[in-house]
C-alpha cells in the first residue's frame, strides 16, 4: 500500500480508500449484516487501507457512519475518517450541529475530512465555508474537501479557504473530468479522490451486453435514456461503451491480467490522484482487491487503454454528473 498526502495537511492516507456505502443496505445496495461491515473495515485496516469514506446521507437500513464508529472503536488512532455534509445542512446555522450529530455517530471528537457532499446553490459557498473553518479552527475537523463539483463551484470555495480534495466519479468509461476539472485541481494543489473507479462493475467483465446490466446500474448517462430508472434525457453511449470494454478486457487477457486489476490501475496512474474507493461488503470481496494495490501498467499501456476509450469521452463531453443531463457540477 502506498499514501500520500491531503494536500498540505500532513495528514496521510491509504491510495486505496475503503467506501462505506455499502454498510447502510437499503434498496441501493440490499440486505448488509452489520457484523460483516464491521469485519470489513477491520480487515481494511489489516491490507494497510487507512482512509474509510462514509456520509451523514449514507442511512437506509443501518447508518453507515454509526456502523464505522463501532467497527473503529478502540482503533481510531490507526484510521482516517472522512464523511460528508448534505446539501440542505450547509445553511450557516445547521453546519455545526450537522458535524456535531456525524462525530456522535462515529464515536469520535474529530473527522479528519469533512466534505461537503453535493453543491447547494441556494446558499453562498462562502457562507458554509466560513462555517466550516470555524470547525477546522475548533479541532472538530482537520481538513476541508467537496464532492461532485465542477469549475464553478470549486473556484469559488476555493476562494473562500483550504480545499484539500475533489471526490469525483473516474475510470476508464467515465472520463468528463478530464476536460476542465482534473486541469483546475492540478493548478490548485486539489487532490482526486475516486469514486466508481470500476464504472460499477462494467470494467470487471461482469456484463456483456447492456441488457445484462441491472436497472439500477444502467441509469447513468453511459445508458439509454430508454432504460427503467433512466431520466437523464440523452442517448446514451452503450454501442461505444461496449466496444471500450471489450478493448480493456483484450488488453487485460493479453497481458494475463483481470480487467478490474487493470482498470484501477489505469486510474491510479492518472495525474492528480490521490486515492480510489474501493467497494467492498466483506473481507472477501475486499480480498479481491489487495492484487491491485502494488500493481503498475506496462509501459505504453495506459496510453493504449485511453486510446481504446477515448470515442466514450467524446461522447460523454465535459459534463461530469453520471446520472443527469442537466449538469449539476456546474
Amino acid at each position: 500500500m502506498q499514501y500520500k498526502s491531503l494536500g498540505n495537511t500532513g495528514i496521510k492516507i491509504s491510495e486505496f480508500a475503503l467506501g462505506c456505502w455499502p454498510f447502510a443496505g437499503g434498496k441501493v445496495w440490499g440486505p448488509q449484516d452489520d457484523a460483516v461491515s464491521i469485519s470489513t473495515v477491520h480487515a481494511a485496516l489489516e491490507t494497510g487501507i487507512t482512509l474509510f469514506d462514509t456520509a451523514e446521507g449514507y442511512d437506509d437500513d443501518s447508518h453507515s457512519e454509526e456502523v464505522l464508529g463501532r467497527a473503529l472503536a478502540g482503533r481510531r488512532n490507526e484510521a482516517v475518517i472522512a464523511t460528508k455534509i448534505s446539501p440542505p445542512h450547509l445553511v450557516p446555522n445547521l453546519v455545526e450541529q450537522t458535524c456535531d450529530a456525524s462525530l456522535k455517530r462515529l464515536q469520535t471528537d474529530y473527522i479528519d475530512l469533512y466534505q461537503i457532499h453535493w453543491p447547494n446553490h441556494d446558499v453562498a459557498v462562502e457562507d458554509s465555508m466560513a462555517e466550516l473553518i470555524k470547525l477546522r479552527d475548533s479541532g472538530k475537523i482537520r481538513s476541508i474537501g467537496v464532492c461532485n463539483f465542477g469549475v464553478q463551484d470549486l473556484s469559488a470555495a476555493l476562494a473562500s479557504g483550504d480545499i484539500v480534495t475533489d471526490q469525483l466519479p473516474y475510470n476508464l468509461l467515465w472520463r468528463p473530468i478530464e476536460v476542465e476539472i482534473q486541469p483546475k485541481c492540478l493548478e490548485n494543489n486539489v487532490g482526486l479522490i475516486c469514486y466508481s473507479p470500476l464504472a460499477q462493475g462494467l470494467l470487471t467483465g461482469r456484463y456483456s451486453s447492456p441488457d445484462e446490466v441491472p436497472d439500477g446500474l444502467s441509469r447513468s448517462r453511459l445508458f439509454s435514456n430508454d432504460r427503467l430508472l433512466a431520466n437523464h434525457g440523452e442517448d446514451g453511449c452503450e454501442t461505444e461503451a461496449f466496444d471500450a470494454i471489450d478493448s480493456v478486457i483484450a488488453v487485460a487477457n493479453r497481458l494475463g491480467e483481470h480487467p478490474a486489476k487493470v482498470s484501477l490501475a489505469w486510474v491510479r496512474s492518472r495525474p492528480g490522484i490521490t486515492s480510489l474507493l474501493v467497494g467492498a461488503r466483506s473481507p472477501e470481496e475486499l480480498d479481491l482487491n489487495i492484487p491491485t494495490f502494488e500493481y503498475e501498467l506496462p509501459a505504453g499501456v495506459a496510453d493504449e487503454l485511453s486510446a481504446a476509450t477515448e470515442p466514450v469521452k467524446a461522447k460523454l463531453g465535459s459534463n461530469a454528473d453520471m446520472w443527469s443531463g442537466d449538469n449539476r457540477m456546474a
